[in-house]
């Protein structure tokens, strides 16, 4: 068994190792979720966490860690009688991103529930995690899925798993933590809600910092047992202040001021629902406790809110997390509370994690964080254009709701919202033998399958007389995500501002769009002689919105070029992820200047995707009284369908998708 790097030996960090801490001291807080740049110790906290969590009782021999002094009547292990118990370490238990239900859930025998009534049942890791923490590294690309069966598990402390009236349930409370680099996509709002706390963090800009970082790390990997005995005093001190927190978190007191500050609070940052509400008082308690406090104090209620809000006030995948706090300083002032004890004047343990519930100082900078924010654009950002000179980038307009725009035909590609699909979930469309173990049993075709052989098998119960060769699998039909990449000229004919100010209007409100059905999305732009990725495919739609927000315009309109490019892209995208279908949208009025015959080689570009049956759908930007219809020549030379800027709201796009698949079939 490695040695985990000590908990004590983190430099800096503080506010992530602050909200760990809480979620030790008092579990109902919720979990923590950690966002950062990559190599920032994310990962390396939240494992070390593990060794400073106090030892549980079990119930010896319980598969599902069924606490003695309170059993669950239902464990399948069960039942169990009131004892002592058995001690044994917390388990941190880690979630592959790419693990499937059964491991997450537990797997249930079919074969032997179905011809001998036994509920023969495999735990998975919510039962593993049971009393513990459940690690989800990367959290944001977890298979919905699987987010689907947390959420379930988080919400009623409990994991179900049924299959054709075969039931089995078992407890699962558990410490939720997750991590994530927001670069690659954000979370849905269901799962991000339910952590009670978030951090960000970024690597110190401080010389002398990152030196004792890289000083440490390169002094663990040398001899990580003595590097930890090193920091056994440390750590053990922390072990035993947690233990003595939660000891005094029943005594902590909460006071009607320190409530109406988080009523308040929660109220002026206009943040959904009441788990705000609930989880800052949570948090606001534990850190009292952490203090060594009976009372909470307003300083308890600032970091609390600061932990416990930012992520609750999104209120759209554009918006960075953060929090306002002159804003949160003149609530709390507004609202402090008289019932304030003496003890306010106490000076916390400064030698703590955290700073005994203080803020720490560091906390200010990822806070608002950099990765959201709209950079403004400088004037000579870029070279300039051919033909024309480059204009300010146009601010995007009010984005709107859309419809959708699917892929014709049915993919295999991972689990999303848009396109039709063969998964693991949906409508049952029929059945096939199982190619490998079987996830999802079709109850009638199996029976139908062994029935002729019950005979020559010698039945002579009730039971069916049930082997694998007759177990079918369910052929389920649901949505896939898609690559929905974008073309997007940049050209001096669509420089003009009110014009580019929609352009761009248009393509958020299908990105966001996008991020609602779990799509990858790829930005591709061309202007002056070239065309240019501006965005890899990601699912971090929000990075698109960035690099759309600052797009430069002016010069030619190398349409050919742009085409080709996201030719390229979509070509190196299919061998990353073959099961994932494209949809290209070209956002452009057609044009196309620069260069010998540019009509024509944009024609020959544009066949290219329609040999390839590559689903596409042109957004016709051109306005004016004369309309030269271009826009509609070069979606037939796609084999797309072409679309006017006011027709892709949501209220005027009804026939869109049947003129796509139409035209497709």
């Amino acid at each position: 068994m490695t040695t985990p790097f000590p908990f004590t030996a983190v430099v800096g960090q503080d506010d992530l190792r602050l909200a760990l801490l809480l979620n030790a001291v008092s579990p109902a807080v919720g979990g923590v979720l950690v966002r950062g740049e990559k190599g920032t110790a994310k990962s390396t906290a939240v494992r070390a966490l593990s060794a400073l969590m106090p030892q549980v009782p079990v119930v010896a021999g319980c598969r599902f860690s069924c606490d003695p002094g309170a059993p669950d009547p239902a464990c399948p292990d069960g039942p169990h009688e009131a004892g002592a118990g058995t001690p044994r370490p917390a388990r941190m238990v880690e979630l592959p991103v790419g693990a499937s239900e059964d491991r997450l859930v537990g797997a249930l025998d079919i074969e032997r529930a179905l011809a001998e009534g036994v509920k023969a049942f495999e735990p998975g890791l919510l039962a593993d995690a049971h009393r513990g923490i459940l690690y989800v590294d990367e959290v944001n690309l977890l298979h919905d899925h699987l987010v689907d069966l947390l959420l379930d598990a988080a919400a009623m402390g409990a994991s179900y798993v049924e299959r054709e009236g075969v039931s089995v349930r078992h407890a699962a409370r558990f410490l939720l933590v997750g991590t994530m680099n927001p670069e690659e996509g954000e979370l849905r709002p269901q799962l991000l809600d339910r952590f009670g706390l978030t951090v960000e963090v970024a690597a110190s800009r401080e010389p002398e910092q990152r030196v004792e970082v890289v000083r440490r790390r390169l002094a663990y990997d040398d001899d990580p047992g003595a590097f930890a005995a090193r920091w056994a005093d440390d750590e053990t001190a922390v072990r035993q202040r947690i233990v003595a927190a939660r000891e005094l978190l029943p005594s902590v007191r909460l006071g009607d001021g320190a409530l109406r500050q988080i009523a308040a609070t929660c109220a002026a940052f206009e943040v959904d629902g009441m788990r705000a509400d609930i989880v800052m008082a949570r948090t606001a308690t534990a850190l009292a406790a952490w203090a060594g406090r009976t009372d909470v104090l307003a300083e308890d209620v600032r970091q609390a809110a600061l932990l416990a809000l930012p992520h609750r006030r999104r209120r759209n995948p554009f918006d960075a997390p953060g929090l306002d706090e002159d804003k949160l300083d003149e609530t709390l002032e507004e609202f402090s509370g008289a019932d304030e004890s003496d003890e306010s004047d106490e000076d916390p343990d400064p030698d703590g994690p955290g700073g005994g519930g203080q803020p720490p100082s560091e906390s200010d900078g990822p806070q608002g964080g950099e990765s959201g924010a709209r950079p403004e654009a400088g004037e000579d950002g870029e070279p300039q254009a051919s033909g024309a000179g480059e204009q300010t980038p146009a601010r995007a307009s009010e984005p709107f709701r859309t419809k959708v725009l699917s892929v014709p035909g049915i993919g295999e590609g991972a689990a999303g919202r848009r396109s039709r699909a063969r998964t693991e979930h949906g409508r049952t469309t029929g059945a096939r033998r199982p190619r490998g173990a079987l996830t999802k049993l079709h109850l009638a075709a199996t029976v139908q399958a062994a029935a002729p052989h019950q005979r020559a098998r010698g039945r002579s119960g009730r039971g069916l007389v049930v082997r694998r060769d007759d177990l079918r699998q369910a052929v389920r039909e649901g949505r896939e995500g898609n690559l929905v990449l974008f073309v997007v000229d940049a050209s001096g004919s669509m420089a003009a501002r009110q014009r580019m100010s929609a352009v761009k209007g248009a393509v958020l409100s299908l990105l966001l769009d996008a991020y609602q059905r779990r799509d990858k999305v790829g930005l591709v732009t061309f202007r002056g002689t070239a065309g240019d990725v501006a965005l890899p495919p990601t699912s971090s739609v929000d990075a698109a919105a960035v690099r759309l927000e600052s797009l430069p315009t002016g010069g030619r309109t190398p349409l050919a070029a742009g085409l080709l490019k996201a030719h390229e892209v979509l070509r190196v995208e299919r061998l990353r992820d073959p099961a994932r279908r494209a949809l290209v949208v070209v956002v452009t009025d057609g044009r196309a200047t620069g260069g010998p015959e540019p009509v024509a080689l944009a024609g020959r570009a544009a066949r290219l995707f329609a040999a390839e049956g590559v689903a596409s759908v042109v957004v016709d930007c051109e306005s004016g009284p004369v309309r030269l219809g271009l826009a509609g020549q070069l979606a037939g030379e796609l084999g797309g369908t072409a679309v006017t800027l006011d027709e892709l709201r949501a209220e005027s796009i009804a026939g869109l998708v049947k003129d796509v698949q139409r035209r497709a079939a």
